[in-house]
């Protein structure tokens, strides 16, 4: 296999950085529209936009996001991770081409659809792929950095916006706009060096070529422990989940030898407590602190840079925090500094309003320091490998869809809501992240350290460490297949730790 970063460390930077900067640009393509509202040039472009229209405009690129799990759910699995992940970057540059451009609101919408169909195709592929190509123990880790540079690019095109906000004409928001390009042009340009996913070419018949890939990316002999450790569980868990037959896409849903069914809902209901959980209700600091617009923006943009300081943690110990605890003491603890804020807030119209709401705006810090430490992180790395490898594209999209979905809904219902209950808004918020405690340790297994293949077995084994256990229909089968693998887990574990990286 010719690489273009050579082997090992070398090319495992290379798969890294592409998806780093991928994450980026989604990150980037999230926070750059909503600094340019309050342009004048804008506003002026687009006939001063009504609130209801506003929010058209930018909730249509929500949509484009969720069509864009749609498209990839049809086509992910049979183009690879690769081509899409290409896609994806392309669209993105289509649509950024198109809002640059747009005189009319029409124009823009269009333009907010084609960037949101670009970032769906995005954000449920590169997961994945940077799932497939690391080892086990480092999963949690590599894609916990992804997340960290969702919040990098919010803070340069928050405070990018803020600088333009100060420049007179059109190019205080088209140059933000168009300044997407330059990371989807970066993705474009690394993708087509980097290898295709070991796991997707075995799952197609070309198992020569992803051995060489494996090699490659580990810097390893066919007969390294480590190579043959990973092949034998990949073809195993295929063999495995096709013990029913090949997969089909109306199975995504079947409660098969794997639990198929309930792994895709478990990979949705944790992206909806990503959302229902969800910073947008923050961005509403102006409205509810009584703060001038200009101070609000410098604070948001403070605000947001807690959110990128809170992923640093699990970028490099989620694999010790492990997903469970992660996920209990994040969703506990959101809860907390949002009842404060909900205390605080009511003794609005009182003669301590402002001062209140004045200390209120602390735990707006805390909270989004503690949600993107948390529970906006471990989402996006459970999804792609509570999967099966069969339903794995398929899975990823209608995962990464409930996001979009309910980012949508959020993004439509929070100012309805505030507006209209002001303080006692908040409690919902509270409510639903004390409530996401007992859900995520009754249903989620624990899936850290363990490859992706080990996954599979947690679900037919019984032994997935949830209080009623996981049974599936053959677990005795499961139970035999997975004593097979943990042998094999033990041993090249050993021999691992033993034998430096090269």
């Amino acid at each position: 296999m010719y690489s273009w970063f050579g082997r090992g460390k070398s090319l495992q930077v290379a798969i890294s950085s592409c998806c780093l900067i991928a994450f980026t640009l989604f990150g980037y393509d999230q926070g750059v529209f909503g600094g340019i509202l309050q342009s004048e040039d804008w506003l002026m472009q687009f006939g001063h936009p009504s609130d209801s229209k506003t929010g058209i405009i930018v909730s249509s690129y929500n949509l484009g996001c969720l069509l864009g799990c749609f498209t990839n759910f049809l086509i992910g699995d049979p183009l690879g991770r690769k081509k899409i992940i290409w896609l994806a970057a392309s669209t993105i540059i289509v649509g950024a081409v198109l809002q640059t451009t747009a005189y009319s609101v029409p124009h823009l919408v269009i333009g907010r659809i084609v960037t949101g169909v670009g970032t769906g195709l995005e954000t449920s592929t590169v997961p994945m792929y940077r799932s497939e190509l690391c080892e086990g123990r480092l999963r949690g880790r590599l894609v916990s950095a992804e997340v960290l540079f969702v919040g990098v690019g919010i803070t340069i095109a928050y405070w990018f916006d803020f600088g333009m906000s100060f420049v007179p004409g059109s190019v205080a928001w088209r140059l933000p706009v168009t300044f997407q390009i330059v990371f989807a042009v970066f993705v474009i340009v690394l993708v087509f060096g980097l290898p295709e996913s070991p796991r997707w070419l075995y799952n197609h018949d070309r198992a020569e070529e992803a051995l060489q890939v494996l090699c490659t990316v580990y810097d390893r002999s066919e007969t390294d422990s480590l190579i043959v450790h990973e092949t034998s569980q990949i073809i195993e868990a295929i063999a495995l989940e096709e013990s029913n037959g090949k997969f089909k896409w109306r199975n995504i849903l079947k409660k098969d030898a794997v639990q198929t069914g309930r792994r895709v809902f478990l990979a949705w209901g944790v992206q909806f407590m990503n959302q229902a959980g969800a910073s947008i209700w923050l961005f509403i600091i102006s409205y509810n602190v009584g703060m001038s617009p200009r101070l609000a923006q410098i604070l948001g943009g403070c605000i947001n840079m807690m959110f990128m300081f809170g992923y640093l943690l699990p970028s490099f110990y989620l694999d010790r925090m492990v997903r469970r605890k992660t996920m209990f003491w994040g969703c506990a603890g959101l809860g907390v500094p949002i009842m404060m804020i909900s205390i605080l807030l009511s003794f609005q119209g009182t003669s301590v309003g402002k001062s209140t709401a004045a200390a209120s705006v602390t735990f707006f810090f805390t909270y989004m320091l503690i949600f993107g430490a948390s529970v906006n992180c471990v989402p996006w790395v459970y999804v792609p490998e509570i999967l099966p490898l069969e339903a794995r594209a398929k899975g990823t999209a209608v995962g990464i869809s409930s996001n979009w979905l309910w980012n949508f809904t959020i993004v439509m219902i929070t100012p309805i809501i505030i507006n209209r209950l002001q303080w006692k808004g908040y409690l919902i918020l509270m409510a639903t992240n004390f409530a996401f405690v007992p859900l995520f340790y009754l249903f989620y297994p624990e899936t850290s350290n363990n490859t992706l293949e080990d996954i599979d077995f947690l679900f037919i084994g019984g032994a997935s460490g949830l209080p009623f256990g996981s049974h599936g229909e053959n677990s005795s089968v499961g139970s035999e297949k997975a004593e097979k693998i943990n042998t094999l887990n033990a041993a090249s574990a050993k021999h691992v730790d033993n034998v430096p990286q090269k």
